[in-house]
């Protein structure tokens, strides 16, 4: 917005004038003052980079009139670039890349920042259009001004980093030209400016050994081997290079500012366990393409030598470094990048120094390695074998010095109590023995642990999804310190089942203090900061509210500069923290109550915000003052939640909240969705359950297709509070399934807390969804670890009518002596649905025994893992018998039953039938009373053992049988059709 007026000021100095006048009244205008030269300066950069045709006529003017050599518009440059870059409309992106050139043709001071800053927009990974044309753009700028470049010793590295890394992604025919000029341009500076370039430190030899290929770039490699005195007389070797940290600055220029942004987001705010719907943003915005497998490396080595959290953070439940570097190797697919991506994670374990390198540079490769050993094992014996290996083969000459560096990284490791000790990962029994053997030999030292077994079994450590910080909090620390534990692991243990810890945070007693705003203040001009001021020292909510509602109008003014909005949001923040605190919601909720809740100060944004017309410009000044807000006061959020609910004002107006969600950093409605329930979740429990159905029904594209909300919710909330959701959902006021995912949410739940479960049965029962709709679940059933969910369904599916589906689908469950959940069923089948259940029986028995082949089409059905077998039938069938001994049941008198066993006996092997005589007996005598009641029928009343099996015999051998038990049971006709429809059924 500001812009826009510094523009119009600017047109409305130059309106009507001639070239000659018009640059006396922008000189003159320039000179009354500071101000009115910033509004001129940005008034025509504003012009240049809209109006094309102008450009050139602006750039001289602006030439002519700055007084502070550019710097103005080189801070606007650079803000754009690092914040709306992406946003930019492509006149505009391509006016500012050619304001670059021409301000790095003026020689202007500054420039190489901002060219810098330009060439971190060009993404790794990435052969888009707009991609390439940025990354020719730059470098043409780079080739064309090259003397100016030499000029400045950090661009010329940044510049061979940058395009080192990005030969890689131009390998395709069509790019070879384009790869030939990035080659030509790195050689010329790494020959001519070597010393220049060694800043970069070893990642140069990283980078420059992946590109050893090309037929220039191998022989520059071959110099830095063997001939180094080439490249520069102070360099002495590449192990010089190799003991070279690599810089910060370096790593971090291979990132994009919006993929830092996200990344340091997921580091610093995501908690670990609800990382999946940020992983998977990530994946389909920076990582579905072949190419950019290749940015991994760029990832890896920006966590490892960047991102380097505080201790508190580490002691947190926060998303620890080690499981996004597992998630990036886990979804590695190309075996090249894989091995890159290994050779990034350890590449500051090479040549490690204590005295000058990080324990943070080489803590997430060993714990990576320790918290996959149990869920994901082949990573940590990959990662293991890479180890080893990488110690003879990374450079022969410089074994020995590779060999001291890991050996040094191990030691430090231990030292700084990362791992208590290594033995219980080199000597795992998951490793195979080849592998155990070599890390025995290479490690000596760190493969015999004087740990008890108790200590051992601890660092298994829980799995890569379930780990919780819960056994590392002390390690995280890295103090000196013995780790001492809990019993958390006996517990865990007695369980037999992985349950994620789950943190609450406790009600703390605030002591209020005053609100400090001295920091922020004096950077906001004079009218703005004598209301911040009248809010600082006034007492009571209705002065508040008047002061408040004035700040709203003064930012509302076309003169109001963006500039303020920071500093005014880190004021208002502060304060207004005692309105975050405590509960929100009225104890006793009525009109009044809710109406008195929502008049608080900061209200007055939302109140105005619901006022407005979307497409009006105030209306985007709000959105961008509370985005501000939310980055300083995260619970903001779901503040904006409970007022569009509660307040009269704001009825109807819950589609606002879509609008504040893009606003935000965050910029996506799901992610920030879930963020401020969770936060609502962790704060004030009443007040989640108070929103969740307004959240449902208001966004159910975001609430409905994952469980990541529902299991925030079931995770907290009482048996009370439970039964009134239930009854939300019966009176249509709430919905929290629906049919296309239900199942998958349901799956999800599986690992969720007993409690947890239970409540999402309940919930789930009590909407109108068919069971048949989420049977395929028992296929993920086991008995010892899932009774929650078998308990369930047990009591859900003896209210049911059997369908064909269920009873597959209950049959195909592995047969174990302990799990009683098929017989049971069957039992109570048998006894209230007896003859449903049995044709149901000899259609899934035939079908299963006549064509072998069709068990393969089993796995193309509803659910992928269904796989009905006849031995599994059978031992079903035959556990049913059992139960059903001793009771009146005639459930295996039926005639289907007796037909369909009688049709598997004749074709299966001895070996089924020595295992499975008691059931086949039941067949046995069946046949005989048959050949009793049908004497003349020859072909039929032979044995089933001595026929051939032919098909054609099948069906007259059925009807036959069926036709002589209708005489036989004249007591019984329905049963004498049913029969008839069963065999019909079968023929077809």
């Amino acid at each position: 917005m500001r812009l826009e007026r510094c523009m119009s000021i600017t047109t409305s100095i130059t309106n009507g004038l001639s070239e000659r006048e018009a640059n006396d009244a922008i000189t003159a205008h320039v000179c009354k003052g500071p101000q009115q030269h910033e509004e001129v300066c940005l008034g025509l950069f504003t012009l240049l980079l809209t109006e094309p045709p102008q450009a050139q006529r602006c750039y001289r003017d602006l030439t002519l009139v700055n007084r502070d050599g550019m710097n103005v518009v080189l801070m606007k440059i650079n803000q754009i670039l690092m914040e709306k870059f992406l946003k930019l409309q492509e006149v505009c992106r391509t006016q500012l890349v050619w304001l670059v050139k021409e301000l790095v043709k003026s020689g202007v001071i500054g420039a190489d920042g901002v060219l810098m800053t330009l060439m971190k927009q060009i993404a790794g990974g990435d052969i888009s259009i707009k991609n390439l044309w940025l990354a020719e753009s730059v470098l043409e700028i780079l080739v064309e001004q090259r003397e100016w470049v030499l000029k400045s010793g950090m661009l010329v590295a940044m510049s061979v980093y940058t395009y080192l890394r990005l030969i890689v992604d131009h390998g395709t025919p069509n790019l070879l030209p384009f790869r030939q000029r990035e080659v030509d341009f790195c050689i010329g500076l790494l020959r001519e400016r070597f010393m220049e370039c060694f800043i970069i430190g070893r990642d140069l030899v990283r980078l420059l050994q992946i590109v050893a290929r090309i037929p220039e770039m191998e022989l520059l490699w071959k110099d830095l081997l063997h001939n180094p005195q080439t490249l520069s007389p102070q360099f002495t070797g590449i192990l010089q290079l190799l003991t070279a940290r690599t810089s910060r600055k370096f790593l971090a220029c291979r990132l994009t500012p919006d993929m830092e942004t996200k990344l340091l987001f997921m580091t610093s705010r995501v908690r670990f366990g609800q990382q999946k719907r940020y992983q998977d943003w990530f994946q389909r915005q920076y990582l579905s393409t072949a190419e950019s497998q290749s940015l991994r490396c760029d990832l890896i080595r920006y966590i490892c030598g960047v991102v380097h959290p505080s201790n508190e953070v580490l002691s947190s439940d926060i998303l620890p470094r080690w499981a996004i570097i597992g998630w990036l190797l886990t979804t590695c697919t190309s075996n090249v990048a894989a091995s890159n991506a290994k050779l990034a994670l350890f590449y500051d374990w090479l040549f490690f120094n204590p005295e000058k390198d990080s324990i943070m540079n080489i803590e997430p490769a060993i714990l990576v390695m320790h918290h996959s050993m149990k869920p994901h094992p082949a990573i940590t014996a990959t990662l293991l074998d890479f180890m080893c290996r990488i110690i003879p083969n990374f450079f022969p000459p410089l074994e020995g010095q590779v060999r001291q560096g890991v050996f040094n990284s191990l030691n430090f490791i231990m030292e700084k109590r990362v791992l208590a000790h290594l033995a219980p990962l080199f000597d795992n029994p998951k490793l195979d023995r080849e592998l155990r053997s070599m890390l025995r030999e290479r490690f000596p030292e760190f493969c015999n642990s004087p740990s008890p077994p108790t200590e051992a079994k601890m660092e298994e450590s829980l799995p890569l999804e379930m780990d919780n910080h819960v056994l590392d909090k002390e390690d995280g620390c890295y103090d000196n310190t013995d780790a001492t534990f809990s019993d958390d692991e006996e517990e865990l243990n007695n369980k037999g089942k992985k349950r994620e810890f789950r943190f609450h945070q406790l009600k703390e007693t605030y002591i209020e203090e005053p609100a400090d705003i001295t920091p922020f203040v004096d950077q906001l001009d004079e009218t703005l900061k004598e209301r911040v001021l009248q809010l600082q020292k006034g007492s009571d909510t209705e002065t508040h509210c008047e002061v408040m509602q004035e700040i709203v109008d003064l930012i509302l003014e076309e003169d109001f500069e963006s500039e303020q909005m920071s500093t005014l949001a880190s004021c208002l923040a502060e304060l207004f923290k005692s309105h975050f605190r405590g509960d929100v919601l009225p104890e006793e909720i009525t009109e009044e109550s809710l109406e008195e809740s929502v008049c608080k100060p900061v209200c007055l944004i939302f109140r105005n915000l619901c006022q407005m017309q979307e497409d009006n410009s105030s209306f985007s000044v709000l959105l961008d003052l509370l985005a501000e807000l939310y980055q300083k006061q995260p619970k903001i959020g779901y503040h904006l939640l409970y007022y569009l609910k509660a307040s009269k004002a704001a009825a109807g107006k819950m589609s606002l909240y879509e609008s504040f969600a893009q606003a935000t950093a965050l910029g996506d409605l799901h992610t920030c969705l879930m963020m401020d329930m969770k936060a609502c979740q962790e704060d004030d429990v009443r007040l989640l359950c108070y929103l969740t159905p307004s959240i449902y029904s208001e966004f159910p594209d975001e609430t409905l297709r994952s469980g990541e909300l529902l299991n925030m919710i079931v995770a907290v909330i009482d048996s009370a509070q439970l039964q009134e959701l239930m009854c939300h959902v019966m009176m249509g006021n709430l919905v929290m399934f629906r049919k296309d995912s239900v199942l998958n949410i349901l799956i999800q739940s599986l690992d969720w807390e007993t409690f947890e479960q239970y409540s999402t049965w309940q919930l789930f029962l009590v909407h109108s969804i068919p069971l048949e709709t989420i049977i395929p679940i028992l296929q993920h059933l086991k008995y010892k670890e899932h009774p929650e969910a078998l308990s369930c369904l047990l009591l859900q599916l003896r209210r049911e009518k059997p369908s064909e589906e269920m009873v597959k689908m209950v049959l195909s469950r592995p047969y174990h002596l302990e799990d009683q959940f098929t017989t049971s069923i069957l039992r109570h089948w048998a006894a209230k649905h007896d003859d449903l259940l049995g044709e149901h029986i000899k259609a899934l028995l035939i079908k299963n025994n006549s064509m072998p082949r069709k068990r393969q089409s089993l796995r193309s059905s509803s659910s992928k893992l269904a796989q009905l077998t006849l031995e599994q039938m059978l031992e079903h069938l035959d556990s049913l018998r059992l139960n059903l001994s001793n009771t009146k049941n005639n459930f295996f008198s039926q005639t289907p039953i007796l037909q369909a066993l009688q049709h598997v006996q004749a074709s299966c092997d001895e070996a089924h039938k020595m295992r499975f005589s008691d059931l086949f007996s039941l067949a046995e005598d069946y046949e005989d009373s048959t050949k009793q009641h049908k004497p003349r029928r020859k072909a039929p009343a032979s044995s089933p053992r001595s026929r051939k099996g032919a098909a054609p015999q099948t069906c007259n051998e059925e009807d036959s049988v069926s036709s002589s038990a209708s005489e036989e049971e004249d007591s019984k006709p329905k049963a004498s059709k049913r029969k008839r429809k069963g065999v019909g059924s079968d023929s077809d």
